[in-house]
């Protein structure tokens, strides 16, 4: 017998087999046997049963196909099985190659993000054998635009899914790819045979309008809108619960909200002559933004720092690099504001040991850090340790500030990065008010009274153009949190109950494409933010669709503020949108739909849970692609993107970081390490290190540690070795 009539056999079997049986029943004895061949013969030709499909994986998708044409209701969920099965495979057969690829040239942590296989390519089978699922009559699973649209989200999150499972594979980091996409099969089955969401009553259909977050908009709201409304309840008085009408009686018509300006680049000296020009431009709060490597706890001589030092925000490895950054600053009478996640603690303690040199108590310095690592885990990707260990870290910072520096808020629990990802803003507001639950919980658990950690959490939202129901989200927000406190973690204090929030206008809503209509769309999601009641707000410039911003495009963005505080009447009064019929419905609408969502993460064990059954991502980047479809279809008009377009973008020339600064930064560092005491420095560490592995508050020893010029990076990788580096679990 020939060898290719014995493979032709054994193929032709294999694919009888998953026909009748399917692929999950089907074994190597089974196809020897229906082939009349040895396991000696399968085994010359073929490694393992998956290798069957591969010569032919084409011909055999088309039977599947034809299988699915011919289902019931009953029978289809096995045929999609089968075919997504398939699809997987090919994609492991794909990932090997790639793996063999990039091993051979060395760029295997390049894997991270890079696509590994064809998105396209894999989209549209998932998406057949889904649509052929929903649209095969079954009851309940609706048919045309539903069908479609629900496909097209399902598909795009089985290609992502299958995506980060083979990065990690590559990586090492998967020891069994096929169990892990299998999971993910699992659900999408499970899913299909869910009943697609019936309209109800006065649901959107046809040309009726819905808000971003799928809520219904009606052409007209009058009173009926408001049946049962009761304003005593739901609204209150301004500065009192459930604060939906803001958080101080009085809110801007005393004084105007902070206005702040997210800057930091390249070197600290070249961030502090930004700072300083913000400052006589009349910005009241600074908002500092850090490289990547220094949010991910790494310092800028680190070979993972290579590239990316001074690129996204200002580098900063020690006290030097601090004293440089906030050198002439008045930080007793400014408030500074400092995204940063899983360092968090590192960055505050460099702020006080700099404001102490300068003879300013740490009862005198206002600001936040952001400290939210929960987010990170969601929808940023700049964690460190896990989420455990953050929790603590978290919690050891509130007790630090409570005694050291008082009017510091310890958190800003973020909305903003999952909006930027793709989160709606029901999603926005119920995901950030699922974590903030988290935290206080973690407090509790290490001891700590609730009125005196409450007080200073905070909180950062985003802005976008959908003006109406930003500001609806905003008063939702308030009401949501302040019934959270009070009634399930019995906070008293009024300040504890209070949802103070800083906003910043939507970066994912900016257009490369005719830059400057971006200060419009600035401008409308500036207002929503007053409207909506915030503390604070930074004013994203025209120009970062490009680059980070110029000097011209910053001063700009300020500006809108000045205008809305000092030119508009909406500080005049407070809460000006209070009884208005529509705005009165969306607040409630938002917040029946963040309940319900707040609601699932709990059924799934709270925050943490879900974020390591992968909940809050899946949701969030569904939704992220179902706007991206809308976006490519026409359905969603961006202005000079899919409509309105002009040929001849007039030509711009963006703000450049200088690539001598990675050099000069890896510099001092060397001469910092030579200069210092590190007979002090390793001590201080190891004090760390067994703090630590303790349960006392890391923050002292690591204040000791930075005071001797330990640098940032040497103080993450302290607890590295403690508490190790979370590896993020794969879910569909």
């Amino acid at each position: 017998m020939s060898k290719a009539p014995a493979r032709d056999r054994l193929a032709q079997a294999a694919f009888d087999l998953f026909d009748e049986r399917g692929y999950e029943q089907t074994t190597v004895d089974d196809i020897t046997e229906r082939a009349g061949l040895g396991r000696t013969t399968f085994f010359r030709h073929y490694r393992s049963k998956e290798d069957v499909i591969f010569p032919d994986h084409d011909r055999l998708l088309e039977r599947l196909r034809g299988r699915l044409a011919s289902s019931s209701a009953v029978t289809a969920p096995a045929a999609v099985s089968d075919a997504v099965r398939l699809v997987m495979l090919r994609y492991i057969q794909e990932g090997e190659v790639a793996r063999r690829r990039y091993a051979l040239t060395s760029k295997v942590p390049a894997l991270r993000d890079r696509e590994i296989v064809s998105v396209a390519r894999y989209q549209r089978l998932f998406r057949e054998f889904i649509a052929s699922w929903l649209s095969d009559g079954g009851e309940g699973r609706g048919d045309g635009e539903r069908v479609s649209l629900r496909a097209e989200v399902m598909a795009a999150a089985m290609v992502a899914a299958h995506n980060h499972v083979l990065r990690r594979w590559l990586r090492g980091e998967s020891p069994d790819p096929i169990a892990e996409l299998d999971e993910s099969l699992g659900k999408v089955i499970a899913l299909l045979q869910m009943p697609m969401r019936v309209p109800i009553e006065g649901d959107c259909v046809g040309d009726t309008a819905r808000s971003e977050s799928g809520l219904p908009i009606r052409p007209v709201y009058d009173a009926q809108a408001l049946s049962g409304f009761d304003p005593s309840a739901a609204l209150g008085e301004p500065g009192e619960f459930p604060f939906t009408r803001g958080v101080y009686p009085t809110m801007y018509t005393g004084r105007p909200w902070t206005m702040r300006q997210y800057a930091g680049f390249g070197t600290a000296r070249e961030s502090n002559q930004r700072y300083h020009e913000l400052v006589r431009n009349g910005t009241g709060g600074l908002s500092v933004a850090f490289d990547l490597p220094t949010q991910m706890g790494y310092d800028s001589d680190e070979p993972i720092a290579h590239g990316e030092v001074g690129k996204v925000g200002v580098a900063i490895d020690s006290l030097d690099d601090m004293r440089v950054l906030l050198r002439g600053l008045p930080l007793d009478t400014i408030s500074t504001s400092m995204t940063i996640n899983a360092p968090a603690s590192t960055l505050l303690l460099l702020y006080q040991l700099v404001a102490a040199e300068q003879r300013i108590k740490g009862t005198q310095l206002s600001g936040t850090i952001q400290n939210d690592v929960l987010k990170e885990y969601i929808a940023r990707g700049t964690y460190i340790y896990p989420p455990k260990d953050s929790l603590r870290l978290a919690s050891d910072i509130f007790g630090y500030c409570h005694q050291e520096i008082p009017r510091w808020n310890t958190i800003s629990i973020s909305g903003y990065h999952m909006a930027e990802a793709g989160a709606t803003p029901v999603q926005e507001i119920a995901f950030t008010l699922a974590n903030a639950k988290e935290y206080v919980r973690a407090a509790l658990a290490a001891g700590l009274d609730v009125d005196d950690f409450a007080p200073r959490l905070s909180f950062f939202f985003v802005a976008r153009t959908s003006l109406l129901e930003e500001v609806a989200k905003f008063r939702a927000a308030r009401r949501i949190w302040a019934r959270i406190m009070r009634d399930e973690f019995k906070a008293e204090n009024p300040k504890s109950q209070m949802l103070r929030f800083h906003a910043q206008t939507a970066g994912v809503q900016l257009t490369a494409q005719q830059p400057e209509v971006n200060l419009v769309r600035v401008a409308v999601q500036a207002l929503g933010a007053v409207l909506g009641g915030t503390q604070s707000l930074h004013t994203n410039a025209y120009d970062e669709a490009l680059a980070l911003p110029t000097d011209k495009a910053a001063r700009l963005a300020l500006r809108t503020q000045q205008v809305i505080a000092h030119e508009s009447d909406v500080t005049k009064t407070v809460d000006p949108f209070a009884g208005s019929y529509a705005v009165e419905s969306l607040t409630d609408e938002v917040e029946a739909a963040a309940l319900a969502l707040i609601r699932q993460v709990e059924d799934r064990g709270g925050a943490v849970a879900a974020i390591e059954q992968g909940f809050q991502k899946t949701e969030i980047e569904a939704s992220a692609y179902r706007a991206a479809q809308q976006i490519d279809a026409g359905e969603r008009i961006v202005v000079g993107v899919n409509k309105f377009v002009t040929d001849d973008d007039e030509p711009y020339e963006p703000l450049r970081v200088d690539p001598r600064i990675e050099a000069d930064q890896c510099q001092r560092l060397k001469a910092l390490k030579q200069e210092r005491d590190n007979r002090a420095v390793t001590s201080a560490l190891d004090e760390l290190r067994r703090v630590a592995e303790g349960t006392g508050n890391v923050l002292p020893p690591m204040r000791e540690a930075l005071k001797l010029r330990a640098t940032g990076g040497e103080v993450a990788h302290a607890l590295r070795d403690v508490w190790g580096v979370y590896q993020p679990r794969d879910a569909f």
